[in-house]
């Protein structure tokens, strides 16, 4: 049920950021949709997220202890970077039907770079999440985070449009 629930939120959040520029205001209220709005959104996803890797990794206390704390510096990380990523979609949701080739080129080395941090990203903490919680956790954990990473991903090409 609550995958559901973050599949339904994911949704609405990347339709929202798609819709930014299609449709300048927020079609219930008749505002524009803001940052704040997107705020309040991805605040909305990350609890969900917490959710279901509190259902899946089912961490002892001593692990939830240990865990919770280093994921919170690592979520905080991603949306960090995710920002990267919500100023791209912005910017190409308001060009896509009309990008030149300088403007795809900066597109192709933006979207590689979030991947590239990402990854980066991912790296960096896995040291962190062992300490905390055993290679094994950590394995689990990754599983768990990459899954969650993929519906993301796949909600988001979904709902963007191609290059025209």
């Amino acid at each position: 049920m609550k995958v559901i629930r973050v599949l339904l939120v994911t949704t609405f959040v990347l339709g929202t950021l798609n819709a930014l520029a299609q449709a300048p205001a927020d079609a219930n209220t008749g505002r524009p949709v803001t940052d704040d709005d997107i705020a309040v959104l991805r605040q909305d996803i990350q609890a969900d997220k917490t959710e279901i890797i509190t259902r899946n990794m089912q961490f002892t206390d001593e692990q939830s202890k240990a865990f919770w704390p280093v994921y919170r510096n690592y979520a905080h990380d991603q949306q960090v970077i995710g920002d990267q990523r919500v100023s791209l979609i912005k910017d190409y949701a308001a060009n896509y039907d009309h990008i030149d080739d300088i403007q795809a080129q900066s597109y192709i080395t933006r979207a590689l770079k979030f991947e590239e941090d990402g990854l980066k990203l991912r790296k960096s903490y896995v040291a962190k999440f062992e300490k905390a919680i055993g290679a094994k956790q950590t394995a689990k954990f990754y599983q768990v985070d990459s899954r969650l990473t993929l519906l993301v991903n796949v909600q988001l090409a979904a709902l963007l449009p191609i290059i025209k």
